[in-house]
């Protein structure tokens, strides 16, 4: 019995972890960029591909990518991202920045889509024995009990967690609408509405 409930507290701590993905933080302002684009004296350096997992997965289903940009300002005006400049492909079309609580909403994980563990919460384990060539119950464990509920709510809890995370490091980091001034190089992350990789650049508004 003892084994059983090794067994099963096994099986669902290996479920919860990899159900709902942790949150790895980006860091933007530790990042090795290695794409830049300079334009009038304003230089960008961006990097692409920064989440994992479910995050990852969410960007491309959503068609939205979120990018860690370093921009250095060495025009003599202060300029405010958003404003006097914003963010445009190399090959001259516009990007969709989005906003940041769109862009949270988009990517965040969703915690209610683990209650479909619930499900598990009629599940039996039945133990059987063979006397005389017939094989008869025993007894009989409802597993589901605990298997159920306990995955559902790990998960969501799990999930809920890196949301959290997600969304501080997305508010610490917001530099869309910020003021970068003259000699100034500020980092951030901006969530654009994009399918693709394509080569960014700066452009003047």
């Amino acid at each position: 019995m003892r084994i059983f409930k090794v067994a099963v507290l096994s099986v669902i701590i290996a479920s919860v972890f990899s159900c709902a993905s942790r949150y790895i933080a980006i860091s933007p302002s530790t990042i090795n960029y290695v794409s830049e684009n300079k334009s009038e004296g304003l230089k960008l350096e961006y990097k692409y591909d920064l989440l994992d997992k479910k995050y990852a997965k969410k960007e491309e289903k959503k068609g939205v990518k979120l990018v860690a940009v370093k921009i250095t300002n060495n025009t003599e005006s202060d300029l405010v991202f958003g404003k006097d400049f914003t963010l445009g492909y190399a090959n001259g079309s516009d990007v969709h920045v989005m906003d940041l609580e769109t862009t949270f909403r988009l990517l965040k994980q969703s915690p209610a889509t683990h209650l479909f563990y619930l499900l598990l919460t009629p599940v039996n384990l039945y133990t059987t024995e063979t006397s005389n060539g017939v094989q008869e119950t025993t007894s009989s464990t409802p597993i589901g009990l605990v298997l159920g509920p306990g995955l559902a709510a790990g998960n969501m809890i799990a999930a809920g967690s890196a949301n959290t995370k997600f969304k501080t490091e997305m508010q610490d980091n917001n530099v869309y609408g910020a003021t970068i001034k003259s000699g100034e190089t500020k980092v951030g992350l901006v969530g654009i509405k994009s399918y693709s990789y394509d080569a960014l650049s700066i452009k003047f508004n």
